[in-house]
């Protein structure tokens, strides 16, 4: 059973996500998704970390990518069913919640594909990782900045659309750009 996840499908995930964050291929744009036997090996492996409802285990699959991956409950859910009906997951009612946990056999299914399991966590770690510094790169120096009209905030989205203007430019004109941009970084850093 350990191929029918590492195998075919989930080089597609690991590879359309490796090129979405080298931020070089189509596979940011189009977006990815688990196929729903991954998200089930996912799920249980984020079961084996903590009883979990179907909400959480949503929040944490966001958090751990940087809101990169966001399954929605229509794709949650019915993989914890799954995983109940097969006994790796077991659930008890919390009022109007559910709380699910992995089962002995769930754990043992899980100890079978770790290497896949471990694999697609580290992959959505790593996106969030990325994402953490992509926000870091296009996010504020203050928060106070975004309400000044004529400050820092302001000139960022200035820019922001400025170089979105300018793709496709020319090979001269992108040289242009950067030359630009790297005297500005000096001034910034009180270097010219």
């Amino acid at each position: 059973m350990r191929g029918h996840f590492y195998g075919r499908r989930f080089g597609a995930f690991a590879g359309g996500f490796a090129n979405a964050m080298g931020m070089g291929g189509r596979a940011f744009l189009a977006g990815r998704r688990l196929a729903s036997g991954e998200l089930q090996l996912v799920l249980l492996a984020l079961l084996a970390e903590r009883a979990s409802h179907g909400y959480e285990l949503i929040k944490a699959l966001q958090e751990r990518s940087g809101g990169f991956y966001s399954p929605s409950p229509g794709m949650v859910y019915p993989a914890l069913t799954w995983l109940e009906e097969v006994g790796y997951a077991s659930v008890a009612a919390e009022g109007a919640r559910r709380l699910y946990s992995i089962t002995d056999s769930g754990r043992t299914y899980l100890n079978e594909n770790r290497e896949a399991a471990d694999a697609m966590l580290s992959q959505l770690d790593y996106i969030g990782r990325k994402m953490g510094r992509v926000r870091e790169i296009f996010g504020g120096v203050d928060e106070d900045d975004e309400a000044d009209a004529q400050g820092i905030g302001w000139a960022r989205r200035e820019l922001r659309q400025a170089l979105r203007e300018k793709r496709g430019a020319s090979a001269d004109e992108k040289l242009r750009i950067a030359g630009i941009l790297r005297e500005a970084a000096a001034r910034i850093r009180g270097k010219s």
